[in-house]
């Protein structure tokens, strides 16, 4: 893999970073840590002093036996684990330092239902050698740009395995671990989301997805990279009212330089259109209002609206390893509940997170207020975002649920979940139980022309 230390990301991106300031990479003898005492991936090797998080002894690497490969449902490799014990509204107090604040309001607010079944805790995050090799290179090369609009430096792996600098600097590193992490090269998935009502009503819109992680290009570089950390096609398929329809994303890394490019195909019109507004709180049409664009992936696009603060890392019930929501042949009505996921079909595991506090800032307008997250610290998955209204009431509650895809291998979510503490209902990303398969992953790089408006055009009218 060819990797440039030194090439920006074009003419114009040169330009504007060669004013702006630079926030430098850790030494060459910090980065040596990686793979010794750190993961590849920068967490500590080691396990806690209680003995209740384990030592990472490299992932989950191999499929288990009875899966035949990249978009079969996954087989679950814990079958015989059992649940340690369960977290409920009436004995939520005794694990409360290893709570988030959300979860808390959630077990208050569905005291009768909503539940944490916790599980021994296995670390299975796992990165291939080529990825690991890029982010020993990323750490000693990669750099904030400006005030965290953009990065350089980086490919290929995670920009900042190793934070460094100001709780400012650190909290801008966390996001965007978040942002880049490792999630393959290309995948492909047919799935749906839903909105679920105060009664359980709710209704499937169902997409074919297509994505070309370009900041994983196993046959580039950063002088490669053009400004966009992937691209991104999304088919609707179903309800009939929606059918027809697409959307394409141009992802970037420098937002502030170039906001993500998008466009839109309307079938009854039979037009391929730029859309304007696919940032910041621009509320998305298939959430029904519960999920804004920076929403999607739990968190994207650009952090200049906010004032950012790393807060060091604690040890929280996160969601982990969900093999069993996920399961071949689930109905989606045994998934979803009333007000939440089902409980009996979730896993909770104690781990180390990141967590990073965001606010908004003076003059600023996001219907967020205030913003935490809690990173997941192998995967650099968010896992865990409690969400503030302008009043400062905990307002929305975001659960990413996460399993390791060892035929990748990595930690990636299985569902993302956003509840709306105050409406009482809840969105879904992401179910497929009742496709034929799951995400498909491979290692091809599409021709870019691919992820066109005329490429999208000429697709959607067949």
């Amino acid at each position: 893999m060819r990797y440039n230390k030194n090439a920006l990301f074009g003419g114009l991106l040169a330009l504007s970073f060669a004013a702006a300031p630079v926030h430098a990479a850790v030494s060459a003898a910090e980065a040596n840590r990686l793979g010794k005492d750190l993961t590849p991936f920068g967490s500590v090797k080691a396990g806690n002093s209680a003995g209740t998080i384990p030592a990472w002894n490299g992932g989950l690497t191999q499929a288990p036996a009875g899966y035949q490969g990249s978009g079969q449902h996954h087989v679950n490799p814990f079958p015989d684990d059992q649940v340690l014990f369960t977290i409920t509204a009436s004995n939520m107090d005794q694990y409360g330092e290893h709570l988030t604040d959300g979860v808390k309001a959630m077990l208050n607010t569905y005291p009768t239902t909503f539940r944490i079944p916790v599980y021994e805790s296995r670390r299975t995050h796992a990165i291939p050698e080529w990825v690991a090799d890029n982010t020993r290179k990323n750490a000693v090369n990669a750099e904030i740009e400006g005030q965290a609009e953009g990065i350089s430096g980086a490919f290929g792996g995670y920009p900042f395995p190793i934070l460094h600098g100001t709780d400012e600097e650190k909290a801008w590193q966390v996001v965007w671990n978040h942002l880049t992490r490792w999630r393959g090269v290309s995948v492909t998935r047919r799935s749906s989301e839903v909105a679920v009502q105060t009664n359980g009503d709710y209704g499937l819109v169902t997409s074919q997805q297509e994505a070309f992680f370009n900041f994983y290009n196993p046959e580039g570089g950063e002088s490669d990279l053009d400004n966009i950390i992937f691209y991104y096609l999304s088919f609707t398929q179903s309800p009939p009212r929606l059918a027809g329809g697409a959307i394409l994303i141009h992802e970037t890394l420098n937002q502030i330089i170039n906001p993500r490019n998008g466009w839109g195909y309307n079938a009854g019109q039979r037009r391929v259109r730029r859309a304007p507004n696919l940032g910041y709180d621009s509320p998305i049409a298939a959430a029904d209002n519960l999920r804004t664009a920076d929403d999607t992936d739990i968190f994207n696009g650009a952090m200049d609206r906010y004032n950012w603060n790393y807060e060091g890392m604690k040890e929280i019930y996160i969601p982990y390893n969900n093999y069993r929501i996920g399961e071949k042949g689930t109905p989606y009505s045994e998934i979803l509940g009333v007000s939440h996921l089902n409980p009996d079909l979730t896993r909770w595991e104690l781990h180390r997170v990141h967590v990073v506090e965001a606010d908004l800032k003076q003059g600023e307008r996001h219907i967020y207020g205030k913003r935490r997250f809690y990173v997941d610290a192998d995967s650099w998955n968010t896992v865990l975002l409690d969400q503030y209204d302008g009043r400062g009431e905990l307002w929305r509650v975001t659960m990413g649920i996460p399993k390791n895809y060892y035929e990748l291998p990595g930690v990636w979510t299985v569902l993302d979940v956003y509840h709306d503490l105050q409406a009482r209902r809840y969105h879904v990303l992401g179910l497929d139980t009742e496709e034929s398969g799951t995400r498909v992953f491979t290692d091809d790089v599409p021709n870019v022309r691919y992820f066109s408006p005329a490429s999208l055009r000429r697709r959607s009218v067949r």
